[in-house]
């Protein structure tokens, strides 16, 4: 087993962050109201303000939700690259060092200020790595949800109903957007984006849920999406509320920032769920801000620091690239609760459990084939 010592990371890793490539949609893909996976973009929302003093506990009953204790692994994420590899004709990940969903970075973002744990499952396979949630984990530590829990899980679904169409504005039926509380929720449909980027030496290929966009996609591909998150959040009434607030935001953050998402969305909620106000924050300035208002404030030190979150995520990246690559069989990332460091061991001498579809390495096989006559030609 090798670990990753977080010791004394506020000071070994504070100062200028480090290098990060702007994030990159490379493909998209979707899952219908049937949670069946489409390569398209037909599951995306348009954001469209939503009517304050909503309740957003309204059709909980009639809420339509995926079951997510199946484990899908990186199933849809692997189909969108052979769709595009199959499309360009090239392997996508090329210089690639890891391949993942959105969540796991996350939690790898958070780890310097989190309180919880999580497990992961690796894999090398053709000069990438491979990562996954370890989802027996997943469903161990969950605990069982009571009636309320559901409720506040089902707020958030509420809110993105009622700030989203399935048209832009001007297209949409006045019906349609005067209607929005009446709308059946529905979580199995998703609209995900999949983007290349990087922190220092690594390059990463991301997958994650996109809320909504702001207006429309650009003419130009190569332009920045307007793409926003959308959260609820509870309204700031004490000091320790908005400290905890603050704390809650690094993980807003981290979500939009890995997908190159520009802006934050939030509806401030009441304890009984009813819609207050909206607050739309600047994704890539959210840090600096929460330092900014502490120093102003005298408040002393904010409850984290983005250039520390970059430094930590780039320097664990590199570690890990470094002990992975290479290397057979099926790894283990762990971090405990409050450990200090996380760990890596292998868990299988051979395969991949799963985490890569036969399908997937088939298409890789008939990739390379397809492709060796050109590359002999050329040598």
């Amino acid at each position: 087993m090798q670990s990753f010592s977080m010791a004394g990371y506020q000071t070994r890793f504070a100062g200028k962050s480090a290098m990060i490539k702007r994030p990159k949609e490379i493909t998209c893909f979707s899952y219908d109201d049937n949670h069946v996976l489409r390569h398209d973009g037909s599951s995306l929302r348009y954001y469209y303000t939503p009517d304050l003093h909503s309740d957003l506990g309204e059709g909980f009953s009639s809420f339509i939700k995926h079951d997510d204790s199946v484990d899908e692994h990186l199933d849809s994420l692997l189909e969108s690259l052979i769709e595009l590899e199959k499309r360009d004709g090239e392997c996508a990940t090329k210089d690639v060092d890891f391949v993942t969903w959105r969540g796991m970075v996350t939690k790898l973002m958070t780890v310097p200020y989190m309180d919880d744990g999580f497990e992961m499952n690796a894999v090398f396979y053709d000069g990438t790595i491979y990562i996954e949630e370890n989802n027996a984990y997943k469903q161990a530590t969950r605990g069982v949800q009571d009636e309320r829990g559901a409720r506040m899980s089902y707020w958030g679904y509420k809110f993105e109903t009622l700030s989203t169409l399935a048209t832009p504005w001007g297209e949409a039926p006045r019906d349609e957007i005067e209607n929005r509380g009446r709308e059946v929720v529905n979580n199995k449909a998703q609209y995900c984006s999949i983007v290349k980027t990087g922190f220092g030496n690594c390059s990463l290929i991301i997958a994650g849920e996109v809320d909504a966009i702001w207006d429309c996609r650009p003419m130009n591909p190569a332009n920045p999406i307007n793409y926003v998150e959308l959260k609820t959040s509870r309204i700031i009434m004490t000091d320790n509320q908005h400290f905890n607030f603050e704390k809650k935001l690094q993980r807003f953050w981290a979500q939009s920032f890995l997908l190159g998402v520009p802006k934050l969305i939030i509806g401030f909620r009441t304890d009984g769920g009813i819609l207050t106000s909206i607050d739309i924050r600047d994704t890539q300035s959210i840090p600096s801000k929460i330092k900014k208002a502490h120093i102003s404030q005298g408040l002393g030190p904010p409850p984290w620091d983005g250039n520390v979150v970059i430094n930590f995520t780039t320097a664990f990246l590199e570690w890990l690239k470094g002990t992975l690559a290479g290397q057979a069989g099926v790894w283990r990332i762990k971090y405990r609760q409050r450990s200090g460091a996380i760990e890596v061991f292998q868990v299988q001498e051979s395969g991949y459990a799963g985490v890569l579809t036969d399908r997937f390495l088939a298409w890789r096989s008939e990739l390379r084939e397809n492709r060796a006559p050109e590359k002999d030609g050329a040598e």
